[in-house]
């Protein structure tokens, strides 16, 4: 796995609106209800890291694919730890339990990352099994497979948003298809 994080390089500092507009984008759409409840996602803390995790992944995978993109993905990437630390400050973990907990947060972010790296190379299926294990904790394949779908259809809008509105964060997920459910 090839990630654009490198410290021994000047990064290009994005705009921080910019970066907090992606990141808002991301987290918006990792709060969306029907995720949990038609897509079978745990409403929990760590449901709702995972599904965050999964869109987090998918900005990551198409900003590898623009010139600006491994400043961005440092940037996104940092802003999530950010986040990620005055969550569990306001959850009253102590200065002593966060460090342990960060590492733990970017244990999770780098096997999952490269766990659905991993599963996109192989197939829509891999891809599935992948997102139940780590986000459906084991359970139900089929709501697997159509969050897989989603994450498809992410990318391909994804592709298709040219990269200057995609470092300006004007772009849109989109809905996700819920098997059953009518248009």
């Amino acid at each position: 796995m090839l990630w654009p994080f490198n410290h021994f390089r000047k990064p290009l500092k994005p705009p921080r609106g910019t970066i907090e507009t992606i990141y808002g984008m991301i987290v918006t759409q990792a709060r969306e209800p029907l995720f949990y409840r038609d897509l079978g996602v745990p409403d929990t803390v760590n449901g709702r890291f995972d599904l965050l995790l999964m869109h987090l992944w998918l900005v990551l995978q198409r900003l590898r694919h623009v010139e600006a993109g491994p400043d961005l993905s440092q940037a996104l990437f940092d802003h999530f730890c950010t986040d990620m630390d005055d969550n569990l400050r306001e959850m009253g973990i102590s200065d002593q339990g966060v460090p342990r907990r960060m590492k733990a947060f970017g244990e999770a972010f780098y096997g999952r990352t490269a766990a659905y790296d991993l599963a996109l190379t192989d197939s829509d299926e891999a891809l599935a099994q992948s997102f139940c294990k780590n986000i459906l904790n084991g359970e139900s394949l089929d709501k697997a497979r159509e969050l897989a779908a989603y994450a498809r259809d992410a990318m391909a809008v994804l592709s298709r948003t040219d990269a200057a509105a995609l470092e300006q964060g004007n772009w849109r997920f989109p809905a996700p298809r819920i098997a059953g459910a009518t248009a």
